[in-house]
């Protein structure tokens, strides 16, 4: 019988590798699953030998113990993968075919599938609409930092790269299909960017970099990106961001008008959601920081896309309401300035196609806007720790040596 090693969350602030289950077509009890989910039959799924998948600042929030996430569970939602093993019910992806997995999960049959809408999925999360692999609350599918995984309602949900050679030649960029590149294309296009646009990105993590780099492919004229890491910053101006470094400037709009010549933009995107700091060189941990500012400095009539992380519970909250995800937001700002609001998961199925056709002609350089970093499985927990730290890296675990 085939092993599986995958990435564990042990506790806060602790991850390791661990030997787990091969998986099947089924869903069984398991830290984090949902009972009314266990036992569930996937005839309509594939098992993956899993080719990249990359640790995710959603990931961290867990591993920080930002989250109610239990012990022992099975981290990572952003998966791509050789399919080895067909269900019975599959009738389109075949055995050897290369595929991108969305990390919502999704079953192409209820109302919100068919409407797009792929990341409130009204059928695979007892708890809600909406799922992920290796996340908590999100209905306890086995995440895919691992070996091998098993993907349901694969001929929906599952991309196909047409070419697979051509594909591992360019997998550092397709890799970035299953999450961070729909994410922050996602947010690019929530706020309204267009040609000529003028865009604040909040973060230089890599979903903000993947949303800066959006935001030029839709023709935006300047991106300006904040953060409080200087090395990150560094790596948004190597692609041709200008940039704000918040942990010496506490007033956004000025710096924005020294930028610009107006203290304002046309669309403003928030890569940082609820661990967000204040401004300035004493800056603590303030949660609705990032959505009071991107208020401020956007126009009226703008949009602001919030592909960043807000949770319902937050343990390690400063507050009995952030503990809770209540924020103290502005909205009365935000309603006199008529700005509109996109909130909640990136339904990646919308633009993963379009994306990965970027990708393969040349177009979209993600990798390197996200300074896209290998790695083995064993070197995961010291990539977490890294990560941690606020090094300026996307890690992308090669579990098999396929890449290298």
């Amino acid at each position: 019988m085939v092993g599986n090693r995958a990435v564990v969350y042990k506790g806060q602030g602790r991850v390791a590798v661990e030997d787990i289950s091969y998986p099947d077509l089924i869903l069984r009890d398991g830290p984090g699953v949902n009972p009314l989910n266990v036992g569930r039959k996937c005839e309509h799924g594939v098992i993956l030998k899993v080719v990249t998948t990359n640790i995710c600042g959603s990931d961290q929030h867990m591993v920080r113990g930002r989250t109610t996430a239990p012990e022992g569970l099975v981290l990572g939602h952003e998966i791509t993968g050789e399919v080895i093993e067909v269900g019975r019910d599959v009738e389109f992806i075949k055995k050897g075919d290369l595929v991108s997995v969305p990390f919502n999960i999704a079953c192409g049959r209820c109302r919100s599938c068919k409407e797009q809408n792929t990341h409130i999925c009204e059928n695979v999360n007892p708890d809600r609409p909406g799922s992920a692999y290796g996340y908590v609350d999100m209905g306890g599918w086995v995440g895919g930092q691992s070996e091998y995984v098993m993907v349901p309602y694969a001929d929906f949900q599952l991309l196909k790269f047409p070419d697979k050679d051509k594909a591992m030649e360019k997998i550092l960029d397709l890799t970035m299909l299953s999450d961070i590149f729909p994410t922050g294309y996602h947010g690019a296009v929530s706020a309204g960017v267009k040609p000529g646009s003028t865009v604040y990105v909040a973060g230089a993590g890599p979903v903000g970099l993947a949303a800066a780099h959006s935001a030029q492919l839709l023709g935006a004229s300047v991106v300006v990106v904040g953060d409080l890491n200087a090395e990150r910053l560094a790596q948004a101006r190597s692609f041709g961001c200008e940039t704000v470094n918040l942990s010496e400037h506490d007033r956004l709009g000025e710096q924005i008008e020294h930028i610009l010549g107006v203290p304002e933009v046309d669309s403003a995107i928030d890569c940082v959601g609820f661990e967000a700091h204040g401004h300035g060189k004493n800056h603590t941990e303030s949660p609705a920081t990032v959505l009071n500012s991107i208020m401020e400095v956007t126009r009226a009539g703008g949009q602001l896309g919030i592909p960043g992380l807000y949770v319902t519970g937050d343990p390690g909250a400063i507050d009995a309401d952030a503990k809770q995800g209540t924020l103290k937001v502005r909205f009365g700002l935000g309603w006199a300035k008529a700005h509109t609001f996109v909130t909640g998961q990136t339904p990646v199925m919308k633009y993963h196609r379009d994306l990965m056709m970027s990708i393969l002609n040349g177009r979209a350089q993600i990798a390197k806007a996200v300074n896209a970093t290998l790695i083995s499985l064993d070197e995961a927990p010291d990539a977490y720790a890294a990560f941690d730290s606020g090094v300026a890296r996307k890690f992308v675990i090669d579990p098999h040596g396929s890449v290298r």
